[in-house]
């Protein structure tokens, strides 16, 4: 059983920055990666992705030129970084792999996901 394991959250003044990571626990490969975040009553929308085989990546415009998703193939781990954070990217952020075809920001093109990392990002 594949299991995603994200770090890095926490709570960070407006302007600062923090970097995501996910790592897989158990044997992993292969496969497109995705942040997502989810606000409190909000759904969850796609923040970032990046293939496997490219690296072509993916940003939602709220976080063009802000945020930054890379990947190291050898240890299979997918970063974001979050550059001048507001308080509106506050959320539990999760990285999610992509096993099935549709948009890259459909959750349900995604199999296997991460419990969440809480960003609070602070006025």
């Amino acid at each position: 059983q594949v299991q995603l394991v994200e770090s890095g959250g926490g709570l960070v003044q407006a302007g600062n920055s923090l970097t995501l990571s996910c790592a897989p626990s158990g044997r992993f490969g292969g496969y497109d990666m995705g942040w997502f975040r989810q606000a409190p009553e909000k759904k969850r929308d796609l923040v970032a992705g990046i293939t496997w085989g490219t690296g072509t990546k993916y940003y939602a415009d709220s976080v063009k030129g802000l945020f930054t998703i890379s990947r190291d193939n050898a240890k299979n781990t997918v970063f974001l970084r979050m550059n001048s954070l507001k308080p509106e990217d506050t959320a539990v952020y999760y990285c999610a792999a992509r096993v099935f075809g549709g948009s890259y920001s459909d959750t349900s093109a995604y199999r296997y996901w991460g419990q969440g990392t809480q960003v609070t990002v602070s006025s």
